[in-house]
């Protein structure tokens, strides 16, 4: 049996990279399988928060010609934060990462972006931004998640192409895209089905940034759920990374999205261009209308929609994509 080598996708500023994965014990369990069907599927699921992590478990990213070395935290979770060479390219790039088992070197190949100089960013949520997920009835979300793969989840209509356009908005190469993030209070656990699932439906590709891995079955019943502190503190750092970019913030409104994106549009007053929340029950929240009137008085275009087709009217509108 070896340990498991899993690695994300990165993100490099004009001088820093930064890559991260996990690392997990030795396992004789195959890989989950997110195509399969009802109580195998559940199982699948199941299974993905009962994985053991391996704590100080050494770790050697190839840069440069050669390895540098870290070792992973108590929860199996490594992050290279390095200088980066300024004469790296724009794009998508591979990554190699390494670790070591009686002998053998397991590598696996990662992917990192270094965004093409443009002036915007966008940060999106998932669960009911654009995967439907029913985060307001928890009952039914854990259904979902267990019953159903990810050939039968849904992307709400009118998403793909308007996140799409977004990817390439003020772009006249159609092959540099903007930086695109997905920012999400899932755990690292449902990486994988979600990278498979923004892939099966053309959604722009981005990093992901999640939170703190679960191995515990009990904590599959409150997945997505509990403090969203973590979302705010990621968003703040994706815009202190990036500084020079104008983000636009995606959410809905079934948790905590308008209030988060009010307190980031507070402390960064000139990044934040345009916010739109989707209206996930029957009625408009009012705290949330006051969140985005708020929004607005500072200067923030806002959308708040029930149908992806009023989002991109908006965008068109504001002149965000043409």
């Amino acid at each position: 049996m070896k340990p498991i080598l899993k690695l994300y996708r990165g993100y490099a500023n004009e001088g820093e990279l930064i890559v991260m994965g996990h690392v997990f014990r030795p396992t004789t369990k195959e890989e989950y399988d997110f195509q399969k069907t009802r109580f195998k599927n559940a199982r699948s699921v199941i299974r993905m928060f009962r994985i053991k992590t391996q704590k100080n478990a050494d770790v050697y990213l190839d840069l440069n010609g050669g390895k540098i070395h870290t070792k992973t935290l108590d929860d199996g979770y490594f992050k290279f934060c390095l200088p980066l060479d300024k004469e790296t390219g724009y794009g998508w790039m591979d990554y190699y990462v390494s670790i070591f088992h009686d002998g053998e070197e397991i590598t696996e190949k990662g992917s990192f972006i270094r965004p093409h100089e443009g002036n915007l960013g966008f940060i999106s949520d998932i669960d009911d931004t654009f995967l439907v997920s029913h985060t307001r009835n928890p009952f039914k979300k854990i259904f979902i998640l267990l019953f159903r793969n990810v050939n039968s989840r849904k992307v709400f209509e009118g998403v793909v192409p308007h996140y799409q356009a977004l990817s390439t908005a003020g772009r006249n190469n159609k092959e540099e895209q903007n930086a695109f993030f997905y920012v999400s209070s899932s755990e690292w656990n449902l990486y994988r089905f979600i990278v498979d699932f923004t892939k099966l439906h053309d959604l722009p590709r981005a990093v992901l940034l999640l939170k703190d891995i679960k191995t515990s079955l009990l904590d599959l019943f409150i997945t997505g759920r509990g403090d969203h502190n973590h979302k705010f503190e990621k968003i703040k750092h994706i815009l202190e990374f990036y500084p020079n970019l104008k983000y636009t913030l995606l959410g809905d409104d079934s948790q905590h999205d308008p209030f988060l994106y009010e307190n980031i549009c507070k402390i960064f007053p000139v990044n934040v261009k345009s916010v739109y929340i989707r209206q996930t029950g029957h009625h408009k929240k009012e705290k949330a209308v006051a969140a985005l009137k708020n929004m607005e008085d500072m200067n923030v275009a806002t959308c708040y929609f029930t149908d992806s087709n009023e989002a991109i009217a908006h965008s068109k509108r504001i002149g965000l994509i043409s």
